[in-house]
């Protein structure tokens, strides 16, 4: 019986894995045109933890628990941690296929000038509304070091990108060994170790 619940989990975690790779990549591609709509930077730093961050954690919180559910309501510490992980590696795939090579390269090929516009945009409008020079001097900073970030984006190699990439799955199993001792609920009468 847990050969086969393995199984489905592996199978549904792909499965959902898809599906949350679909809605972050809507997510994403939505703050994308929010961000270049408004042009505060108040706006966007909110707007960056909505959607980088609260929005993206609790549809992955759903997805684990529709997952659990999909198998009867309990597992394991281990098979949690491999259903979600499965899961998330699959919606980085798919996010990395959608947004950064279909999205980014053949709907939008500007995406990335587009954005730093936007930010240096947002941000001289914030130094224009102060008056102090010393937020002015570190406006000016926070400009600089955008554009060198930007700059160096652009120039990034085959090795930096697989580099980038074993460190995102590192990332992703890190955070789904989290996500399942947040998710595990034990099968009644299960005795850890057996």
């Amino acid at each position: 019986m847990s050969a086969e619940i393995d199984k489905t989990i592996k199978i549904q975690g792909l499965i959902r894995g898809l599906l949350l790779g679909a809605i972050l990549t809507v997510i994403s591609i939505g703050y994308f045109y929010f961000m270049i709509g408004v042009a505060s930077a108040v706006a966007i730093t909110v707007g960056s933890m909505l959607f980088t961050y609260i929005l993206p954690i609790a549809v992955a919180a759903l997805f684990c628990l529709g997952l659990r559910k999909k198998i009867g309501g309990f597992w394991t510490l281990r098979q949690a941690a491999t259903g979600i992980f499965i899961m998330f590696v699959i919606s980085y795939l798919t996010i990395f296929i959608a947004r950064d090579q279909v999205f980014a390269r053949v709907i939008e090929p500007n995406m990335v000038e587009k954005t730093k516009t936007a930010m240096i945009s947002a941000l001289n409008k914030l130094k224009d509304a102060t008056t102090k020079p010393d937020e002015k001097k570190a406006a000016d900073a926070k400009i600089l070091e955008m554009r060198k970030g930007f700059d160096s984006d652009k120039n990034v190699s085959i090795g930096q990108q697989i580099q980038g990439f074993g460190v995102t799955i590192i990332f992703l199993f890190v955070l789904a060994i989290a996500f399942a001792a947040f998710f595990k609920r034990e099968p009644p009468g299960y005795v850890a170790g057996n």
